[in-house]
């Protein structure tokens, strides 16, 4: 295992053929092969690069979380007073949650979901934050790319408004550059519904989507882009 050190971080990495070997090992377990797409696979150039970090304060930590996406939350009633955040709900009023890791040939991505879990309307218009992490919660170079994969192509940011208990959802793929090199391999994967919303980390252990090269993101919209 190679080490690269960059400033005070320290970046684990795997040379790209031990991570390939490594890949195949995991794929015995899962029955699926490989896991890297080509990078910026249905990307719109004319989009603007969203956030590649989420702040630091507000972070929730989500071992303890499902990894499918959480239930909604109810909408405010018609008469009474409005309920109060749930105690996991963020102060800007959005979760965002990881669903399960999907898999087809050579390619991997998870659906995300932000939920409006507070009292009030949220509006959306733009990318999740999302920034990898290494086992010593240190961000680590990894690219994310305004962009679509073979699970769905991106149409670029649409204005939401949520209302309480409402949804937008966005699809995050794992993909590879032509340069190759050495894959990154993160401990976990820090999301944000936006760069100024809090954030939840969720751990990778035990996923072949721990090996990075880089990552393309959709843009939050109503429905998973197709």
């Amino acid at each position: 295992m190679g080490v690269c050190v960059q400033g005070r971080a320290r970046v684990r990495v795997r040379r790209r053929a031990s991570a390939v070997l490594l890949a195949a090992a995991l794929t015995a377990l899962t029955g699926c092969s490989g896991f890297l797409v080509p990078a910026g696979e249905g990307e719109d150039p004319d989009n603007p690069t969203p956030s590649a970090s989420a702040p630091r304060s507000g972070i929730v930590r989500a071992e303890t979380l499902p990894p499918t996406p959480a239930p909604a939350y109810g909408e405010t009633p018609p008469t009474g007073p409005a309920p109060s955040p749930p105690e996991n709900c963020p102060a800007s009023g959005a979760v965002v949650t990881m669903g399960e890791v999907l898999t087809a040939m050579m390619s991997r991505a998870v659906a995300l979901t932000l939920t409006n879990c507070g009292s009030k309307p949220y509006r959306v218009d733009g990318y999740p934050s999302v920034q990898a992490l290494g086992e010593d919660g240190e961000r680590l170079p990894v690219k994310v790319n305004p962009a679509g994969s073979q699970f769905g192509r991106d149409r670029g940011p649409e204005t939401l408004t949520l209302k309480p208990g409402g949804t937008a959802r966005s699809m995050l793929a794992w993909v590879s550059t032509q340069e190759g090199g050495e894959l990154v391999m993160a401990d976990a994967l820090e999301l944000a519904a936006a760069p100024d919303a809090g954030a939840r980390v969720y751990p990778l252990e035990g996923h072949d989507i721990r090996y990075m090269d880089e990552l393309n993101i959709t843009a939050w919209r109503a429905e998973l882009p197709e």
